[in-house]
């Protein structure tokens, strides 16, 4: 489900000027969709190099088609050509090489290249790509297959990937190739994760040199417990299918074990992470101190997770950290530091309540809470131990907004750096000295500047005048943010797009956009590409849109999301009719023209809202919806529902299928047959029970096409459709 939050969370890059307003073009799904008008530029490929005084990234040649490295010195703002396109050739081929993504040795010796010669015909297996700077060398390393999750060891001098399910490390020095492990086979997995790991734990790379480059610690996944499913195709006369593991509510998972190979002896010790099988592993790290391997744990309700200490050579552990909760305990990524004096790290929580920075010794005492008050820490942007500095993204006093903020170790000294009301992502240089500031609000045009630490702009690096230009010559509605109190008391946060000749005294046709799900977030302050530009083409056709924030959604503490914890459904759909309820109050607003549209979660909320809120809602649009949550993964759905096994009511509650007999507006559903995330499945056994209820609806399904359902023509066509019916139906 990860990757539907991901869909629609585009928020293109601006720093100081918004658009002009006053313009008189209409919008259209063509230009929106189907061309590449709106589409502004961007920095790809960010590298820093020289200790952070330095970045590279990746400029293309529209006159050769060619991608060059270039190269920014922050001291004296030059941009330069790093490595051309046309030095990366072979031997045996005069074509210049394709660069789709590139990094560098630790020692910043060699670049490493993902990427494609035009017409190459491999010898055999897989190649990995390198670039000598020292020598000007480019050239091919055949390994045994097709690789992933490459990278070198902390000295330049190994690289390792997986190849066929095993880890391969390759000395560049002798140009050997190593095999370190020997079962993995499809249903042994080593060095990388099944469906359900990297979807929902958002993890693709599976194994970590040590940083003496002595060692490779490793997740080994035997999914052979895993139920398998096909996925059917239609692209032959007797049809194919696609084969592949994956969990459902209540059914077994993958066994995880991590393990750590001494590189010298080729041996594998396996970590100690417990007794227990039935058990999470989504994240594993080296600390500072040599041979000591941090393990996450959790156990497989996801309401206690613990900080295991490994130590490499005997796999002996024992247990530093505890967090739990009533509900669940979100895992973080980049918010675990440990700290190079070999004595403390620093760590999230939401035990207060809130998202905050705690520090600990390594013995699990906790030093000092850092962070604190009824606002969330988002992430973790830097971490300046030389100075004693933390930088850290948050929704302080205002959840629509993303700040950059610093505080110091000590708990002292917080201070907002970013001043522009809006969002703010940051790239921090490694010194901590410098950041690539991407800042959007809902009405300004795409802009990205280099700053120093404390704020001050250096150079504005994209200037994406063009963009601005052309958006100027349409007419937009601008967005108002606001809050209302539901019938039991609770503040919502929401959003409105009137038509651009807005008349108070007439009666307009209401679209609410929902995604609704456990810690997501739509009411922002950020501009929101594609997707918004369609709304205000809608807009322009004389529709209001309306998007709030329920009950269980994130960046405002725990007791808001933990609400909808073995209740999905109840209070997205009940916070939904709420919405509706003060709609309707506005004197603008045709009540009897409310309609609803979700994807994937929103998809699902969509669907069941018009259910339970016949009353309020006229028409839905559901895309990829889940339908019965017994039909998706273990680790989201278990995540906030617990099993089937332990909370058969809540799952029974949860449902769409029982609820169709309450349906009475009009319907439209929509789904990818070849979806590998909210199965066809969903949307057919849907369909089967609306039939058995005699319920008149629409569906549309799209052959071979994924969850995000786009390639080709068909993210016009979808939205087309989607906008057809919106105009026949409200």
């Amino acid at each position: 489900m990860n990757r539907l939050n991901k869909i629609f969370t585009i928020f293109l890059l601006f720093v100081s000027v918004a658009f002009a307003q006053n313009g008189t073009k209409k919008f259209t799904i063509e230009e929106i969709y189907g061309s590449m008008k709106f589409m502004g530029k961007s920095l790809r490929g960010v590298q820093w190099i020289a200790g952070g005084e330095k970045f590279t990234y990746l400029e293309t040649d529209t006159s050769t088609r060619t991608t060059d490295i270039w190269v920014y010195n922050i001291k004296n703002k030059k941009r330069n050509v790093f490595l051309k396109a046309s030095e990366l050739k072979l031997e045996d081929s005069d074509k210049p090489f394709s660069i789709m993504n590139y990094s560098f040795s630790p020692n910043e010796r060699y670049i490493l290249f993902t990427g494609m010669l035009p017409a190459r015909a491999l010898k055999s297996g897989g190649v990995i790509y390198i670039y000598d700077l020292k020598e000007k060398r480019f050239s091919e390393i055949e390994t045994s297959g097709s690789t992933m999750n490459v990278k070198f060891s902390e000295d330049g001098t190994k690289l390792g990937y997986v190849t066929k399910d095993n880890i391969y490390v390759y000395d560049l020095s002798s140009q050997t190739e190593r095999q370190l492990t020997h079962d993995g086979n499809g249903v042994i997995l080593n060095g990388h994760f099944d469906w359900v790991y990297e979807e929902e734990f958002s993890i693709i790379d599976g194994w970590q040199f040590s940083p003496d480059g002595n060692e490779i610690a490793f997740w080994r996944l035997d999914q052979s417990p895993v139920p398998e499913i096909e996925i059917q195709q239609f692209d032959s006369l007797y049809f194919n299918s696609i084969k592949m593991r994956y969990p459902k509510a209540g059914d077994k998972n993958s066994i995880v074990k991590i393990g750590v190979i001494e590189l010298k002896s080729g041996l594998t010790t396996w970590m100690d992470s417990g007794n227990e099988t039935d058990v999470y592993i989504p994240r594993i790290r080296w600390t500072e101190n040599p041979g000591v391997l941090s393990i996450t744990r959790m156990n497989r309700l996801q309401n206690k997770l613990e900080l295991l200490f490994a130590d490499s050579k005997s796999g002996k552990s024992k247990v530093i950290y505890t967090d739990t909760d009533s509900c669940w305990v979100d895992v973080e990524d980049a918010n675990l530091i440990f700290l190079k004096d070999r004595k403390h790290f620093l760590i999230t929580s939401e035990r207060s309540g809130y998202k905050h920075f705690y520090l600990y010794d390594l013995n699990g005492k906790m030093i000092r809470q850092i962070t604190k008050g009824n606002w969330e820490v988002t992430s973790l942007s830097s971490f300046d131990e030389k100075n004693q500095v933390i930088y850290f993204i948050s929704g302080m006093n205002d959840p629509t907004l993303r700040h950059l903020y610093k505080i110091k170790l000590n708990g002292k000294g917080l201070e907002r750096i970013t001043k522009d009301d809006g969002n703010n992502s940051i790239n921090f240089s490694p010194n901590s000295k410098y950041f690539i500031r991407s800042f959007s609000n809902i009405n300004s045009v795409t802009k990205i500047q280099l700053e120093s630490s404390d704020g001050k702009l250096i150079e504005v690096l994209v200037d994406n005048e063009q963009l601005k230009n052309t958006l100027e010559e349409y007419a937009f509605a601008p967005p108002e943010f606001l809050s209302f109190s539901t019938s039991d008391g609770v503040q919502l946060n929401a959003m409105i797009i009137k038509p651009k000749d807005f008349d108070p005294s007439k009666k307009y046709p209401v679209l609410v956009y929902n995604y609704s799900g456990p810690g997501s977030q739509i009411v922002r302050n950020a501009w929101q590409g594609g997707q918004y530009l369609w709304y205000q083409m809608l807009a322009q056709e004389g529709y209001i849109i309306f998007m709030l924030d329920n009950r269980g959604t994130g960046g405002r503490g725990k007791s808001f999301k933990n609400i909808v914890y073995k209740n999905l459904g109840h209070w997205e759909v009940n916070d939904q009719i709420e919405g509706a309820k003060y709609l309707i109050t506005l004197p603008y607003v045709d009540g009897e023209r409310i309609g609803i549209w979700g994807w994937s979660y929103g998809g699902y909320i969509s669907a069941l809202t018009i259910m339970e809120g016949n009353e309020y809602f006229k028409s839905a649009v559901a895309v990829a919806s889940v339908t019965d949550w017994k039909f998706y993964d273990t680790i989201y759905t278990e995540r906030y529902m617990s099993t089937p096994q332990l909370n058969p009511d809540g799952y029974e509650r949860g449902s769409i299928l029982n609820k169709v007999d309450k349906l009475k507006g009009k319907l439209l559903l929509i789904h990818g047959t070849a979806d590998d995330n909210v199965h066809f499945q969903n949307t057919v056994v849907l369909v089967e029970e609306l039939v058995k209820a005699n319920k008149q609806f629409q569906v549309m399904f799209y052959p071979g096409k994924n969850h995000g359902i786009s390639g080709g023509k068909t993210r016009e066509q979808l939205f087309t459709m989607i906008t057809n019916f919106i105009r026949e139906n409200l």
